[in-house]
């Protein structure tokens, strides 16, 4: 039986780590990145000069290219590991008969802003992929650590799970162990709200409330989590699996978390403009946030943290108000 070959389609942090990780099992690895100049430095010297910097690329096993189209033609597996917001016009040259055939697992921590659509559900609907076809990796793990080799859990959902196993051991090596699962909207949705509540997190400690005020708040977290999920694709989950409430709690706490620094920022006085601009990477959390809400519409689920945040970030009510009004919900 053939080797897989695998295409990883971003070049931020979890694009680089994610490659890194892949690196140690598969023999052909296609990294389309976006910037030609990115792409002469790591194909010159093996590192990315923007992101994980200190990670030595397998130029043996990696071939880096800007030709999205023939990065996937030659894959069997793509990986998309981009920002949400730019996953629409990232591919709006590709065609589904460019997909076909292929496995599509998304990296991405977030919903496709004008479609208000999970990814794998935007998939679906723009490139006809089989749901069969469509996975998600999910932490809990952050890419700073995949570089350090850090211990680290990862958790590869699919509806065909064998799809989910054959990634999961070509993931699978001394720093990184893997989980498989079925539940590809009930992972997708908790990595995406996980941000928000990190936002949120990130907000209260930026108004001065401490581990204790957090604590409750992350505890009510998941709880939101888990009205959601069970509102938008009602199955039997443990809630309490590292897919979920691991995910949360490492993004929630972590000082690597991109998203409690934004929120961290807005809490201390910045606006989201200059947090935004303060930052070298996507907090995907303020895309969700709106995206969420919005979805919310439809659903009616009782979210009182993801609306705090969303007034704070979309409406400019103040941040040290809208956490004492909060707190007041929080139990």
């Amino acid at each position: 039986m053939m080797k897989p070959t695998f295409s990883v389609i971003g070049g931020g942090s979890w694009a680089t780590a994610i490659v890194k990780i892949l690196s140690n099992n598969v023999e052909t690895i296609h990294w389309w990145v976006r910037s030609a100049e990115t792409a002469d430095f790591l194909r010159k010297y093996g590192h990315n000069p923007n992101y994980l910097s200190d990670v030595n690329i397998n130029q043996e096993r990696v071939r880096v290219t800007t030709d999205l189209k023939a990065a996937i033609r030659e894959s069997d597996a793509v990986i998309l590991a981009v920002p949400s917001a730019f996953l629409k016009p990232t591919l709006s040259a590709i065609t589904p008969e460019d997909f076909e055939g292929k496995i599509v697992f998304s990296a991405i921590k977030g919903i496709v802003p004008d479609e208000l659509l999970i990814v794998g559900d935007f998939l679906q609907s723009t490139y006809t992929i089989p749901v069969a076809n469509i996975g998600v990796i999910t932490g809990p793990c952050h890419a700073e650590e995949v570089a350090m080799e850090r211990l680290s859990y990862l958790t590869i959902a699919c509806q065909d799970t064998t799809n989910a196993d054959m990634l999961a051991q070509h993931m699978n090596c001394r720093y990184i162990k893997t989980t498989v699962s079925d539940d590809i909207y009930g992972t997708e949705y908790s990595a995406v709200l996980k941000n928000v509540f990190a936002i949120a997190g990130g907000i209260a400690h930026g108004v001065g409330y401490g581990d204790n005020y957090l604590a409750v708040l992350i505890s009510n977290a998941i709880q939101e989590i888990k009205r959601f999920v069970d509102a938008v694709h009602p199955i039997n989950r443990d809630i309490n699996d590292s897919a979920y409430l691991g995910d949360l709690l490492v993004t929630a706490y972590s000082s690597f978390s991109r998203n409690r620094l934004f929120g961290t920022m807005v809490g201390k006085g910045y606006s989201v403009k200059v947090a935004q601009l303060e930052m070298n990477m996507i907090a995907e959390g303020y895309y969700a946030t709106k995206c969420i809400y919005e979805l919310n519409r439809k659903y009616g689920v009782h979210m009182p943290i993801t609306d705090a945040v969303h007034r704070i970030l979309y409406e400019k009510v103040s941040p040290r108000m809208e956490m004492k009004l909060l707190s007041d919900q929080l139990k």
